[in-house]
């Protein structure tokens, strides 16, 4: 196959950003050695090898590879990020979803995070179960001792994830998951309550049919010990619902999942019962199992009439259905259980992305009844070709190996080749590479500014708004501004009111409406659906427990909330904090008073005596001073920049302990060895010794070496008007922390934090 014959992909400059930095092939100098025609066909070709073993010679893959290629290049299909990244590459690890054991011993709990390094680094994300483990304060014969509870064991798994980086490409993420009867449920409903522990996980609690039938009727249910299957208590059902609210309403987690319905929706029970899901919650699996998924660009779905085009939509799942099933053939498992198990039952989640943007296009409200009675028709369609392509292909291939004894074998059905077809992802970075919006989600802002280099600020407009727009005649540079400053059209008169309804943002979707949205894909989805209901600000408790109740009621298989500036570490907020000096938009950093109190220390490490200075305003610690003794050149200008960028993100409101986790065990080639003085632990290097000090200090213990009170005057060198964020203003109302590669912010969409300034994604 010629190159130069296949058609170039149209991408937009954000695509672009988005391959650079995570998707081209590099040589080993860092080198970008791959184009996007590159990348497509690299993926193409290696995913139409799999016809081979099923007797296709060299002419039927090379169509297939033009097939494949085609479906890619288009836009029209994208494959989850592993495959993008890794097919055709040295690790071929192409899955995203993985479910890992966790029994109720020392050494599998140990074994299982060996696992999760291995799935990690791959490039893969993780979800656990904790429920088999035993409550905390239980009997553990084998050392006559008591066991620490799930919960200490979640602590683990999150500081193994902390330090894994997935290939230079992602980042590790968990879900874990406990069922509502384990005896500490209390305690892991509030695991996630400071907002500084378990940073790698997505929390959700496992609700059976009898609590919730305890919660109906006013009722108690019984806490079962895992260890023993002995009931060991009872809770009102009505209280746990109700803490669990509360700390949903407090800080988004946790999430719930109806475990009893995902199990009978399991196609394959007489093989084990699902016990988790993957990180953001749409994929359950069964232990030791994987999916890969894909998504179907629907903004691209319309034809010359402005109609949704079916026929090109059955075209395109009949060969995204191919390709899926293909990818399993392909795959290099990271263990021999999920090889074994993934093979077994050939899972594949065929979802959606772009539907907002369809939407727009046919001019539909998001919330409006004709949206939802629009996805259930499509998602049905779907998922009806799906099955009928995975029917034929069994027909060639045979059906997944555990066909005999599955759903479908005892309900009398035809063979199939996969268990289960759909799935609706997070999309957070394909749907960047596709141009397009994220999953079902409503579109997150038609406006926003970015920051880009001397801090000028490139306002970027949805293109189809736009369009429309400049049609419509009321396009100007004035009219974005404001509409990125207010984050929606709603209310702008310069806006027709039609157009004003038909770009609805997330902002202007109720709660409810998200619901009946997700319940409407969920109805013809196989496996589940990854979703965010966005709530305002002054959202009640009330209202988020009415959410839940409701996504119980209308099918769906779980539900995450996020309340607008509920997470201590927001950045950016379209609330005013006052009490630091931070407005909406932009983040300045505290003045500083003319006297400032605080304490000296000295910790001893490899290059010498460091001296830390740590002082604190009326809200806490407020900036840190550091001088490596009497050394001068390159590691004293370091070390007191690292000390002002410190003081400048304590200054803007950024939690100090994030500050301690960032510099936390940085080693050097030159460690001291031993504990001294202001950390009590050993120095790994300089800017550990910082960490440790500031961790120190704001544990409220005194440094036991060179204390000193201080009163230091006002510094003229912090510059109060410096840019740390996007300036994104009231648009950016579900921003949950700061991008760890560009600094900037993340919003909470589809389950999955999202960085729109480069485009970082936590989960896919």
């Amino acid at each position: 196959m010629n190159i130069e014959e296949l058609e170039e992909p149209k991408l937009t400059n954000n695509a672009m950003t988005v391959l650079v930095r995570r998707y081209f092939r590099k040589d080993d100098q860092g080198n970008i050695v791959e184009t996007p025609r590159q990348l497509f066909l690299r993926v193409a070709k290696n995913i139409a090898q799999a016809d081979r073993k099923y007797g296709c010679g060299d002419d039927d893959v090379e169509s297939t590879t033009k097939e494949f290629y085609d479906l890619m290049s288009s836009l029209e299909f994208m494959p989850n990020s592993p495959t993008l990244m890794n097919a055709g590459r040295e690790l071929q690890q192409l899955a995203a979803c993985f479910v890992l054991p966790i029994n109720d011993s020392l050494p599998e709990i140990f074994e299982t995070v060996k696992y999760t390094a291995m799935i990690h680094k791959s490039g893969g994300g993780t979800g656990f179960s904790f429920s088999r483990i035993r409550p905390k304060n239980d009997l553990v014969k084998s050392t006559k001792g008591v066991s620490s509870g799930p919960i200490s064991f979640m602590q683990v798994f999150d500081s193994a994830t902390d330090v894994i980086k997935q290939g230079g490409t992602r980042r590790g993420a968990n879900m874990a998951i406990l069922k509502v009867d384990h005896p500490d449920i209390k305690d892991f409903i509030t695991a996630k309550d400071d907002n500084r522990k378990l940073n790698n996980f997505n929390i959700s609690v496992a609700l059976t049919d009898k609590f919730m039938d305890g919660l109906f009727s006013g009722g108690e249910y019984e806490l079962v010990n895992p260890r023993s299957g002995e009931m060991v208590g009872t809770e009102k059902a009505a209280e746990i619902f109700d803490m669990i609210v509360k700390q949903a309403h407090k800080n988004g987690e946790p999430g719930i999942v109806f475990i009893d319905r995902i199990n009978r929706d399991n196609p394959t029970p007489n093989v084990g019962e699902i016990e988790s899901t993957n990180p953001c919650g749409e994929q359950p699996l069964l232990p030791f199992e994987s999916c890969n998924l894909g998504s179907i660009n629907l903004a691209v779905m319309m034809n010359d009439k402005g109609d949704v085009d079916w026929e090109r939509i059955k075209r395109v799942v009949r060969t995204s259905v191919h390709f899926l099933d293909n990818v399993i053939d392909m795959n290099n498992f990271p263990l021999p259980e999920i090889a074994e198990n993934t093979n077994a039952n050939r899972k594949i989640g065929l979802g959606i992305m772009g539907w907002a943007d369809l939407l727009f296009r046919l001019g539909i409200p998001y919330d409006s009844e004709q949206a939802v009675e629009l996805a259930e028709r499509i998602m049905s369609f779907i998922r009806t070709e799906a099955i009928g392509t995975s029917r034929e292909l069994a027909a060639v291939r045979g059906p997944f190996p555990n066909f005999k004894g599955s759903l479908f074998d005892i309900r009398g059905e035809p063979p199939i080749r996969n268990a289960t077809v759909t799935t609706i992802a997070p999309t957070g970075t394909i749907s960047i590479i596709a141009g397009t919006s994220s999953g079902i989600e409503p579109l997150f802002a038609l406006v926003f500014k970015r920051n880009v280099m001397d801090q000028d600020r490139l306002v970027e407009v949805h293109s189809y708004f736009k369009e429309v727009a400049q049609s419509n005649g009321y396009f100007s540079e004035e009219l974005m501004s404001k509409i990125s400053e207010r984050g929606t059209v709603k209310g702008l008169g310069s806006v027709p009111e039609k157009h004003q309804r038909i770009f609805t943002t997330a902002h202007d979707v109720t709660p409810e409406w998200h619901i009946r949205m997700q319940a409407a894909f969920q109805h013809y989805t196989d496996n589940a659906v990854s979703k965010t209901v966005n709530f305002s600000h002054d959202a009640t408790v009330d209202d988020v427990k009415k959410v839940y109740l409701m996504a119980y009621e209308l099918g769906c298989k779980g539900v995450t909330i996020y309340r607008d500036g509920s997470r201590e570490e927001q950045v950016l907020s379209t609330i005013k904090k006052k009490k630091t000096g931070m407005d909406t938009g932009v983040i300045k950093p505290r003045e500083r008073p003319k006297l400032i109190h605080g304490i000296t220390g000295r910790l001893d490490t490899g290059c010498g005596a460091l001296y830390v200075t740590i002082n604190r305003d009326r809200f806490g610690a407020f900036e840190l001073f550091a001088n490596l003794g009497k050394t001068g050149g390159c590691a004293a200008a370091q070390i007191e920049a690292l000390a002002r960028l410190a003081s400048l993100a304590m200054r803007s409101g950024i939690d100090p302990y994030q500050i301690v986790k960032q510099l936390k065990g940085i080693r050097c080639p030159n460690p001291k060895m031993g504990p001294v003085g202001m950390s009590e632990e050993q120095v790994l290097s300089c800017p550990d010794g910082i960490g440790k000090a500031l961790e120190r200090y704001l544990e409220g213990r005194s440094p036991s070496i060179g204390e000193e009170q201080t009163t230091s005057p006002s510094l003229d060198y912090y510059a109060d008007d410096m840019l740390v964020n996007d300036e994104k203003e009231s648009s950016e109302g579900m921003v949950v922390g700061v991008c760890p590669e560009c600094g900037n912010s993340m919003i909470y969409q589809d389950g999955c934090s999202v960085c729109h300034s480069c485009f970082y994604s936590k989960c896919s």
